[in-house]
């Protein structure tokens, strides 16, 4: 049972350095999102990882365990793609621009999806249902703002087809 605690809090210690590193990111990805119901989306989810963050302080508290970030590459990679889209954006229409934002945004919500599923099993396997509801919770709200941002991109998607369609014509 050591064994699996241990890879529970370096686990949640990687999840905490990833959603701060989202708390700097979604603020960046509204402001370049051309959407208005993306940019809400965008803005909805930076105040629920703010929750997440809080959430996961008291998912080491409850393991009696110091809330400590360790440096998470894969979400640091995530991220940086995501600016990488930006700036690449603002040379494309507003419809591809939010359409690779969006891809973008998937990206990060299913390392997160992966993340808090598995920590969320660990918990469980441990026994400790506290900690397993609490992150059950987040992994619940991750899948909500992928599906969301499905949603908001099946427009963006009709529309960008109108446009390729106009241009075959």
């Amino acid at each position: 049972m050591a064994v699996l605690q241990e890879v529970l809090v370096e686990q949640l210690q990687d999840l905490l350095h990833a959603e701060g590193q989202l708390v700097k990111a979604l603020p960046k990805m509204s402001k370049a999102a051309h959407d208005p119901k993306m940019k809400q989306a965008f803005q909805t989810h930076l105040e629920e990882t703010k929750g997440q963050v809080e959430r996961l302080k008291q998912v080491f508290e409850l393991l009696g365990t110091r809330a400590k970030a360790r440096p998470c590459k894969a979400m640091q990679g995530l991220v940086e793609e995501g600016q990488e889209t930006i700036a690449e954006g603002k040379e494309k229409e507003e419809v591809a621009a939010d359409l690779a934002l969006a891809v973008a945004a998937q990206k990060i919500e299913h390392y997160e999806i992966a993340g808090y599923g598995s920590v969320r099993t660990i918990a469980e396997q441990l026994g400790n249902q506290k900690v397993a509801k609490l992150l059950a919770q987040t992994l619940t709200e991750e899948e909500k703002t992928d599906k969301l941002i499905t949603q908001l991109c099946a427009p963006l998607l009709q529309e960008a087809s109108r446009e390729t369609g106009d241009e075959e014509e």
